[in-house]
């Protein structure tokens, strides 16, 4: 039997989505790519923004229209959040939530008995604990995901997310060892550490976040080790301290922004003002050697005026992020903001993304230009194209370089000769 997966999303979802696989292999179920004839497709949804729903649809509608005698499954966020909604998707055989998605082998099995539709959306509850999930790969790759948190406990105004995914709960040290050896001794040389709300990992226990880097940095067969996104009032002194101790830790932020006006923030409930938010990023770049720092940036939310929005755009050109992913706001109905009333236009949303967009690509280009001539230890990763490696720095910056020798799991030295901005990337020589 094969089965295939389409994932949208986070890197949570991706991380799951490797934990789902590796049951129905474990089962004796061959996975092939979405584009491929399967028995089963599952859909792993995201439901951050309307787009994320209207991609779920489309593809539940698409793999059931095409192949109409296979099983098509629906889970993640979007029956999670939206259970109704989900329920109405009569294309998915099974629909279930991301609180049971270790239980898609035994939903499989039982359809196939029964011949009848399963819906199994249970809500999560407070008090709720980590599900136990391992994964002994990552997709063929070297760099895995590491899913060590769940939930958030935050309600910014725009966000669906506590009711998808609950509060917050995090895997334990003992079992974080575990996986990451495991994943060691499969040829992983880097873990990338990853939450919904990852910075608040360890919240209510004895242990942070510096204790899970740490932790993965013990490991011999590990070369580096990276966080995922950060909500940035988490990142403490303390922290900043402990992540500075660690050799394999790489220096690199990815700090939820949203915006950098301090009256839209307050608007989103986000808990930070721009000048703290200004603050932390100073802090980082005097820690921490070659810092970069990446963000995502809101724009068009309810109440972000003209002036507002150029507040933003302002700030988000005095801290010079070395990459931004800019998107427009989208309601979600259930929370907050979306109830409130002045809308801004798709249109307007629209026109602020450009501006944003091209401020913050000018900004990327002058970064990649200010490596050229520099070397940089990267650790590669994949063959994009025969003979031509692509791997990173430390620091998050895409490095490509040819070589006739195989560069995977490699760490080299290169020198930066020149900047791809159609594929995004520094291109080398090694030395």
């Amino acid at each position: 039997m094969k089965a295939a997966f389409y994932t949208l999303g986070c890197k949570v979802n991706q991380y799951e989505s490797e934990y789902m696989a590796e049951l129905l292999k474990k089962a004796g179920y061959e996975i092939v790519s979405h584009d491929e004839k399967a028995d089963y497709y599952i859909v792993n949804s995201c439901t951050v923004t309307a787009t994320a729903d209207q991609k779920t649809r489309q593809n539940i509608r698409k793999f059931k229209r095409n192949n109409p005698d296979s099983t098509v499954i629906l889970t993640g966020c979007m029956p999670q959040a939206y259970p109704e909604e989900a329920e109405k998707l009569f294309e998915a055989d099974i629909v279930l939530s991301n609180k049971d998605n270790g239980d898609i082998l035994s939903l499989i099995n039982r359809y196939n008995i029964e011949k009848s539709r399963i819906v199994n959306i249970n809500k999560h509850e407070n008090g709720d604990l980590f599900q136990e999930c391992t994964i002994s790969h990552f997709n063929e790759r070297i760099r895995a995901f590491v899913k060590i948190e769940d939930g958030c406990d935050r309600f910014c105004s725009y966000c669906i997310i506590p009711t998808s995914r609950g509060r917050v709960r995090s895997k334990s040290l003992e079992d974080l060892k575990k996986e990451v050896w495991l994943l060691a001794d499969n040829g992983i040389s880097e873990i990338v550490l990853v939450g919904i709300n990852l910075s608040s990992y360890g919240k209510g226990e004895d242990f942070n976040i510096v204790d899970a880097v740490s932790l993965c940095a013990e490991n011999p067969k590990i070369k580096r080790v990276r966080l995922s996104s950060l909500e940035p009032d988490h990142i403490t002194d303390d922290v900043i301290k402990g992540l500075s101790r660690i050799e394999k830790f790489c220096p690199h932020f990815h700090l939820s922004l949203q915006s950098g006006s301090t009256e839209v923030l307050r608007l989103m409930n986000r808990h930070y003002s721009a000048d703290d938010y200004s603050l932390l990023c100073s802090k980082l770049r005097s820690t921490f050697k070659d810092c970069t720092l990446t963000t995502d940036v809101m724009v068009g939310f309810t109440g972000e005026t003209e002036e507002l929005f150029n507040e933003s755009v302002e700030f988000v050109k005095k801290i010079g992020f070395e990459k931004v992913h800019v998107f427009p706001y989208s309601d979600r109905p259930g929370t907050v903001a979306s109830k409130r009333s002045g809308k801004i236009s798709k249109e307007e949303k629209k026109r602020r993304s450009a501006i944003m967009i091209d401020e913050t690509d000018k900004i990327r280009e002058e970064y990649f230009n200010s490596l050229i001539g520099k070397s940089v230890c990267v650790l590669f990763e994949n063959m994009v194209s025969k003979g031509v490696y692509q791997g990173y720095t430390k620091n998050y910056a895409p490095v490509r370089v040819r070589s006739e020798e195989n560069l995977i799991g490699y760490e080299k030295d290169v020198t930066i000769k020149s900047v791809n901005l159609f594929s995004d990337c520094c291109e080398g020589i090694l030395l």
